[in-house]
């Protein structure tokens, strides 16, 4: 579908399939994973749940200059659990007085970004471009698609995850009714250039940090590591499942589930760059985690727990020195573990990348009422430790 006025000038396609070889080789989109076809196929495919499109932006010459990558969600409030669910209640409640939000049916949500991942991976631009403007066209271009076709039923957009070096381009939004809130920070381990083992890690942690990753390392000494293959995944499959179904039930916001059928698709397209680990003890398997490499980048996606055991055996902080591992193993620069247990991750050396997103309901009311609320959303404060020496 084209939609084509004298200053927007945009393609929507349903399926990865659909968009055009020229797209994704004028876009460059092999520089990172989360915009290749394979990668983005791989979700669409596994994930029947949900609705994609995605919006091609020209130039005046036809030629693609930015994409964006869609997906439509159900999202229930009730879904918002520990720290932030008593906030999620009230803004329920008071919602459903003023007739604001749905009472019998789920809250529509069209999200901007990668669903189940954080960080800017839902827009991309050529280089050579206007960014500011380009990131007025593709809201412009996602309200003109979904105002055309009802069948949506869309109740709010969400732009998600950009970084502080990006939000002199993304306030750009606020123009257009968004309102930008601060979300849990992405924690980034910087590697340094001196690490050539673990072991060199290990050496630039202070006493203490360094006495406490000993302790975790030996009170894991019992559990068997398998490095999982694209031919030996199908059969580890269930027990990964119970395994994340663990860690996504204790989590405090989830907007979606992921489908863990997915690896398979990232095992057979990204090779040896998607790695999984299983964890073992004895026959029995108390933890996975999975990540991919993205050019400099280790990027650690989901992991699964055994939380009975978790104490006893130092799963989770074991996987924590496992990612190290592998990103110094490929000589990597830097460690994205993503989002949550900020506190145990800055332990390891991690630190805080911000983030924002935007919001905007799609009636205009609504959206003032949205904005008072959205003032109120904070990111959980931790400590940060600060685990090398000077």
């Amino acid at each position: 579908m084209n939609y084509s006025t004298k200053n927007l000038n945009a393609n929507y396609y349903l399926s990865v399939d659909e968009i055009p070889s020229n797209v994704w080789s004028s876009l460059n989109t092999h520089k990172s994973v989360y915009f290749k076809k394979s990668f983005l196929k791989s979700i669409e495919e596994n994930h029947q749940n949900l609705d994609f499109f995605y919006v091609v932006l020209l130039d005046n010459n036809g030629n693609p200059k930015c994409f964006g990558s869609i997906q439509i969600i159900d999202f229930f409030f009730e879904t918002v659990k520990n720290d932030l669910e008593s906030f999620a209640k009230k803004v329920k409640e008071f919602g459903q007085k003023l007739h604001l939000f749905p009472k019998k049916k789920p809250f529509k949500l069209l999200i901007c970004g990668n669903t189940f991942v954080s960080g800017e991976h839902g827009v991309l631009i050529a280089n050579g471009f206007d960014k500011k403007q380009s990131i007025k066209e593709l809201a412009k271009a996602i309200l003109k698609y979904v105002n055309s076709n009802n069948f949506y039923q869309i109740d709010a957009f969400l732009l998600k995850d950009f970084v502080n070096e990006s939000l002199s381009i993304t306030n750009e939004l606020i123009d257009y009714n968004y309102h930008p809130f601060s979300v849990e920070p992405n924690m980034v381990l910087h590697l340094d250039k001196n690490w050539n083992t673990f072991d060199d890690y290990l050496q630039a942690l202070k006493t203490k940090f360094r006495v406490k990753a000993k302790k975790a390392l030996k009170l894991s000494k019992n559990l068997s590591v398998k490095d999982v293959t694209k031919d030996s995944i199908s059969e580890q499959l269930s027990d990964m499942e119970h395994l994340y179904k663990k860690v996504a039930k204790n989590a405090s916001f989830n907007l979606s589930d992921f489908n863990l059928n997915t690896y398979q698709e990232f095992m057979n397209q990204l090779d040896n760059n998607y790695i999984i680990k299983t964890y073992y003890l004895e026959d029995k398997m108390v933890g996975f985690m999975s990540g991919v490499v993205n050019n400099d980048s280790l990027d650690a996606h989901f992991v699964g727990i055994d939380y009975s055991l978790n104490r006893e055996l130092g799963i989770y902080q074991r996987m924590l020195y496992d990612y190290i591992k592998i990103a110094i193993n490929n000589n990597l620069k830097t460690l994205n573990f993503g989002r949550t247990a900020s506190e145990i991750k800055s332990s390891v050396g991690a630190e805080p990348q911000d983030l924002t997103m935007y919001l905007r309901h799609k009636k205009s009311i609504t959206n003032k009422i949205i904005k008072l609320f959205l003032m109120r959303v904070q990111p959980t404060p931790f400590r940060q430790n600060l685990p090398f020496k000077k």
